[in-house]
């Protein structure tokens, strides 16, 4: 027949029981807090892996968008400056060529020079017409020099085409305009062909073919230019 136990004996098993399940709870809390600081440090690792992958790339974003900036600002200085050796360029270029078109007044001063000059300019005329009958369009000024010079030319042709006369007129109402510097255009084809040949256009003819070729004297041959206009 069993015992009852005493009141000591009760409560020395509640106190055994109670520290028994004390003990469990603290291991238990134990254990969670472990597993707690072990999910916390690789929620932190996992963070601090994504926030350095995150500054890395906002790192290598800004890094090209300063690197394309530079190149744009390189491309930009350097467009500026090819631009503003180009306008100079040019600009000398213009100068010199202005020049030219003030000498080119200062060509009919010597009377025999110039006479010589005009009559080259209409022989050059009646070969390229090759027509029995021309006109010839000079300034008003020039009136008596470009007689003779005509004069020259209708001989020296005569003799150059073998006999071939041709018969040369100085259109008196219809002179150069005002401010030709010089020279004559020569017309034929009953007035639908007219050869400027007056110095003004001569130049720039001469403006066009020697251009390259003064560039090159003033600035050097560009290696990279592929057409010489």
């Amino acid at each position: 027949m069993a015992h009852a136990m005493s009141d000591d004996q009760v409560a020395g098993e509640l106190k055994k029981m109670t520290a028994f399940i004390r003990q469990e709870a603290l291991e238990k809390a134990k254990e969670i807090q472990i597993k707690a600081d072990e999910e916390f440090a690789i929620e932190k690792s996992k963070l601090v892996r994504q926030e350095t992958s995150s500054i890395d790339s906002q790192y290598e974003k800004k890094f090209k968008q300063a690197g394309m900036s530079q190149q744009i600002t390189r491309s930009t200085l350097a467009n500026k400056t090819r631009i503003k050796v180009l306008s100079a360029r040019q600009e000398l270029l213009d100068d010199l060529f202005e020049m030219a078109r003030s000498k080119l007044v200062e060509s009919s001063k010597d009377k025999g020079k110039y006479q010589e000059l005009c009559k080259n300019l209409i022989l050059e005329g009646l070969y390229a017409l090759n027509e029995d009958k021309v006109a010839v369009r000079a300034r008003k000024q020039d009136r008596d020099v470009v007689k003779k010079a005509i004069e020259g030319a209708k001989e020296q042709y005569k003799k150059s085409m073998k006999g071939r006369e041709v018969q040369v007129e100085l259109d008196e109402e219809n002179p150069q305009p005002e401010g030709c510097s010089g020279g004559v255009s020569i017309v034929g084809g009953g007035g639908r062909i007219d050869i400027n040949n007056t110095l003004d256009e001569r130049l720039k003819l001469l403006e066009t073919e020697a251009l390259p070729m003064v560039r090159a004297s003033l600035f050097g041959k560009n290696e990279n230019r592929r057409f010489q206009d």
